[in-house]
């Protein structure tokens, strides 16, 4: 992908060199502002300069925008992600579960060796 990139700017890059090297002449007047006067305030530029002035003019606000919302989509997906690890940690470190008492434990021993052994003949026959 960034050989992609690399290749879409290389052929932007000529084609503007070449369009500033076919249009370099004569200096065309640029009215700007015009005065109280009655006179304009301008600036006599190349062709290809006032191109390109006038198109990062157009393409610096529209970037900085772009680049605006991809850190806050960033921001926001980092965000989600520690959140969703956050959670992911927090259950797995749960509180265990609390011990029994020693009486109940005791109570349980006395139990389990009659209770729980099937291999006893039943006396309730």
């Amino acid at each position: 992908m960034q050989y992609v990139r690399t290749l879409i700017w290389v052929a932007i890059t000529a084609f503007v060199v070449l369009f500033v090297t076919m249009n370099w002449g004569e200096p065309q007047e640029v009215r700007i502002w015009p005065s109280s006067d009655g006179d304009n305030f301008l600036f006599e530029w190349p062709v290809g300069v006032i191109a390109i002035v006038f198109f990062l003019l157009g393409m610096i606000p529209t970037w900085i925008y772009h680049r605006g919302v991809k850190w806050s989509l960033n921001r926001r997906i980092t965000s989600l992600e520690n959140a969703v690890r956050s959670n992911s940690l927090s259950a797995r470190h749960s509180a265990p579960p609390p011990s029994p008492s020693p009486a109940q434990t005791a109570a349980d021993a006395s139990d389990a060796g009659t209770a729980g052994d099937t291999l006893k003949p039943d006396d309730s026959n």
